[in-house]
């Protein structure tokens, strides 16, 4: 895990497409109503943050950050055994853990993008500030749902691994803007999938 948190990352607003959507699905799995997720979500100011170099973190920011790292290694587990069962060897990601924004293989981030896997440099990144934001504003918080963020994000190296999203970019590049999008979401319902299936849980103490 690289935790580049104490770097700083200047002033981010808001909450991104890409962040609802991941709690609005988390929400459906649990039996809540994904609309009102989407309904109740102000893309442009539902949180501004300012963030600060070389600063303390909270224990319970030290709590997250231990329990990403704990779930990150038990996909680690997870995936070797899976790969191992079909005579590969799998090479597990890197989790960069950032404040406010992020550079990235695959170009500069915010924390408005939410979580994102970058095949690029087969990292995941992520903004812990995000969950705080899934339990406060959007009440999908847990640790089931924290656990599902990151093996999402697992999922789509898990896809990079065996060659799955090269194939797929392939594809939406040589296809009209609607069918790129539908390979999009076939993607995301895959990771989804993966995620589901093989993910292993994790409690704070």
């Amino acid at each position: 895990m690289d935790d580049r948190r104490s770097l700083g990352g200047g002033k981010v607003a808001g909450m991104g497409i890409g962040g609802i959507a991941v709690i609005a699905l988390i929400t459906w799995l649990l039996g809540g109503n994904p609309l009102s997720v989407i309904s109740q979500a102000d893309l442009g100011g539902m949180i501004t943050t300012q963030t600060e170099g070389n600063r303390e973190f909270t224990q319970e920011e030290q709590e997250l950050a231990q329990f990403a790292s704990q779930i990150l290694a038990s996909t680690e587990d997870v995936w070797t055994k899976v790969f191992k069962s079909m005579n590969r060897t799998y090479n597990p990601p890197t989790m960069v853990l950032f404040t406010g924004a992020v550079q990235s293989g695959c170009g500069n981030a915010t924390s408005q993008t939410g979580p994102f896997y970058c095949s690029a440099d087969k990292c995941l990144y992520i903004d812990l500030s995000f969950f705080s934001q899934m339990k406060n504003q959007m009440k999908a918080g847990g640790d089931f749902a924290y656990a599902y963020v990151i093996a999402h994000e697992v999922g789509h190296h898990v896809q990079n691994e065996l060659g799955i999203l090269q194939q797929v970019n392939n594809i939406r590049a040589r296809s009209n803007e609607v069918t790129a999008n539908e390979y999009s979401v076939r993607l995301e319902l895959q990771a989804d999938f993966l995620a589901a299936s093989k993910r292993a849980t994790s409690k704070r103490r």
